[in-house]
């Protein structure tokens, strides 16, 4: 069990039946539950064990983003994100207000036992956990015959990975995009199986659904802002899978270990939010990929800043995205003085006694 796990949620809703259940499993466990208002509200939280973060809250924060993240959008979420890091956070556990944890769920640890797929490129992770034709939010459709035709090479004796980002399924109503929805939409559960781990070269979405995060991976939970909703968590995670291999780390996928009842969406204009990831995700991964990175553990800050750089000349994201960016930089490195800081404090206390 992770000794400080914060769980972030955004919301512009009173406490739902899903959060009050992630409740009772996190206080079971002495973790920290951070959500995240808008303008739209809630203005209060009736619900113990919660730290809420009014729209006002954010704006009085000590983080820079916090006042120049656009209101009405779910890149509000970074400030939960930096809230979580500056409690001390050995661990952050995002989800969104309609998944509700299946008894599978489990506080996760950096480290996972999970089967490695020996695959480069694009790899439909969806298919090791069901028969059937279903892929990841965010994964090219024109990769999505060769997916379900072609054999993978698997270490099928699975491994012990270093993984700082890992995604966990989500039953029910899934992470899928608006075609798969508007085609083949209805009630979906995965099969059970063991964790899969894509090595640096592979490529497969993650979203913001059920995913766990640990330190030195915590520079690349930033989401962008100027892109539609429906992208934001898809390019955030393609930046992130790119980053992570120069930390020489694994990304992994877990079955299903939430069920989603799923908020009301208009498919449609979710299909209209999604078309520049249908034509341009291969690009931005490639464009990613071709990119000279930094290796070692304190590279994260400087490697994102080169993708977003490297972003925006392409027109992925327009100027502006890299001062809510360097915002966000500038929070994380206050946040890592502070801890230091107190690191040394302590040290120093348990020296004098």
């Amino acid at each position: 069990m992770n000794s400080r796990l914060y769980s972030v949620v955004t919301t512009i809703q009173s406490p739902t039946q899903a959060v009050r259940e992630l409740v009772v499993r996190l206080q079971g466990d002495e973790a920290t539950l951070v959500v995240v208002g808008d303008k739209k509200g809630p203005f209060t939280y009736d619900l113990d064990g919660v730290e809420f973060l009014s729209l006002e809250t954010q704006l009085e924060s000590d983080f820079e983003l916090a006042r120049k993240l656009p209101t009405g959008h779910y890149s509000r979420k970074n400030v939960g994100y930096l809230m979580a890091m500056a409690g001390g956070a050995d661990c952050i556990y995002e989800t969104d207000d309609d998944n509700a944890p299946l008894p599978e769920w489990r506080p996760r640890g950096e480290v996972a036992q999970a089967v490695m797929i020996n695959e480069r490129g694009w790899v439909n992770v969806y298919r090791f956990f069901s028969k059937e034709r279903i892929w990841p939010r965010g994964f090219p459709l024109d990769g999505l015959a060769k997916s379900f035709a072609d054999a993978v090479s698997v270490d099928s004796s699975g491994q012990v990975v270093r993984a700082p980002i890992q995604q966990g399924l989500a039953n029910n109503s899934p992470d899928v995009d608006a075609i798969w929805r508007l085609v083949l939409d209805k009630p979906f559960d995965f099969n059970d199986g063991p964790s899969i781990a894509l090595q640096p070269g592979a490529w497969c979405p993650f979203n913001s659904q059920s995913t766990w995060w640990f330190p030195v991976a915590y520079p690349l939970m930033y989401l962008p802002s100027h892109c539609s909703f429906r992208m934001t968590d898809i390019w955030r995670g393609l930046i992130a899978q790119r980053c992570l291999w120069e930390l020489d780390c694994a990304m992994v996928f877990h079955a299903a270990e939430v069920v989603q009842e799923r908020n009301e969406h208009d498919l449609m204009r979710d299909f209209a939010d999604e078309l520049t990831g249908y034509q341009r995700n291969r690009e931005l991964a490639a464009l990613l990929e071709g990119l000279s990175l930094e290796s070692g553990t304190e590279t994260a800050v400087t490697n994102l800043s080169t993708c977003y750089e490297a972003l925006v000349a392409a027109g992925f994201f327009p100027p502006e995205e890299l001062e809510l960016l360097d915002a966000w930089s500038n929070d994380v490195a206050k946040v890592k003085r502070a801890s230091q800081v107190e690191s040394e404090t302590s040290a120093m206390a348990i020296e004098t006694r």
